[in-house]
């Protein structure tokens, strides 16, 4: 998704009227966030690829749009992906592109996409009052070389915590060609932050967003940040938007700061009940009748 700078003084205003839990950077944060430019969350900065094929490509995925547009998932069955609500707000047709074992890529149809209906579509980071997640049902489940994710019984995200972050974004906003591989990085929990809506924000943990380092950036959007380790990954947050470091350059960036998470724990139950009733959608249902936040993408189905 595409960055866009938001109004300085009404975030500002959110923050100091709001908390910041655990109280570790607690002014750093309102004042990087005043300044700066969060925006929707696209590739991984500082991230580094990997070659294992029992790590993270056997669960996060790449979500792409009609519109041209990118963010990241996270397999949680398999022909379910869990991502970010802005990533499918729009009435496109979007398609997720998976690897293999042997690095190869490969492209499934979604079929049916479904909004958290507290999620609110068109707003900004800032104005945004409910909560970023959507689900995703594929036209077909894919194989054995993918393991997905459960994310039933996730943990809290506590302040301290060091986590992982996974996508295929960019390495950096003026570079596009970038994105489409799959890299990650190691970051820390710093604790939630109640704006319009209530997120937990991480950091890279050596640099602490004094200046730039880990986290996302375009098209990191709904990928997941993990706990556990290599060998033992757990998702505990979705990707949702990001911010420039404290000190930068002539050239502003909306990455490389703070990365704001949608925790799971706190909407497994919207994620449990959502996922039943997809699972039981075939390719030529018909879309059930919801709110306004359901079943929101519906694109062809030729291959």
């Amino acid at each position: 998704m595409s960055p866009r700078p938001i109004r300085k003084a009404g975030l500002l205003e959110r923050l100091l009227c709001g908390s910041l839990g655990g109280g570790l950077l607690g002014a750093a944060l309102v004042g990087a966030l005043a300044g700066l430019m969060p925006a929707p969350a696209a590739a991984v900065i500082n991230g580094t690829t990997t070659r294992d094929p029992n790590g993270a490509r056997s669960f996060v995925v790449r979500i792409e749009s009609t519109e041209g547009e990118i963010c990241s998932g996270t397999l949680i069955a398999p022909d379910l992906v869990l991502s970010a609500a802005h990533c499918v707000m729009r009435p496109a047709g979007y398609t997720v592109i998976s690897v293999d074992r042997g690095f190869r890529q490969h492209r499934t149809p979604v079929i049916a996409a479904t909004m958290h209906p507290d999620f609110v579509p068109g707003t900004t980071p800032e104005e945004q009052p409910g909560v970023d997640l959507a689900l995703l049902k594929l036209e077909r489940p894919l194989g054995a070389d993918y393991v997905p994710l459960d994310p039933r019984g996730a943990a809290a995200i506590d302040t301290g915590a060091a986590v992982d972050i996974a996508g295929f974004g960019v390495v950096a906003e003026n570079r596009r060609g970038s994105a489409r591989v799959l890299r990650l990085a190691h970051l820390v929990s710093i604790g939630s932050l109640q704006v319009a809506n209530r997120v937990t924000v991480v950091t890279d943990r050596q640099r602490m967003a004094e200046t730039s380092g880990a986290g996302a950036c375009l098209g990191d959007s709904g990928g997941p940040i993990l706990a556990g380790g290599s060998g033992g990954y757990r998702i505990v947050g979705v990707v949702s938007w990001s911010s420039g470091a404290l000190q930068q350059g002539v050239r502003r960036t909306a990455c490389g700061g703070f990365t704001a998470v949608t925790p799971v724990a706190e909407h497994a139950g919207w994620i449990s009940a959502r996922s039943a009733e997809l699972s039981r959608i075939q390719v030529g249902d018909a879309m059930p009748r919801g709110n306004r936040s359901d079943w929101m993408a519906r694109p062809a189905r030729s291959r």
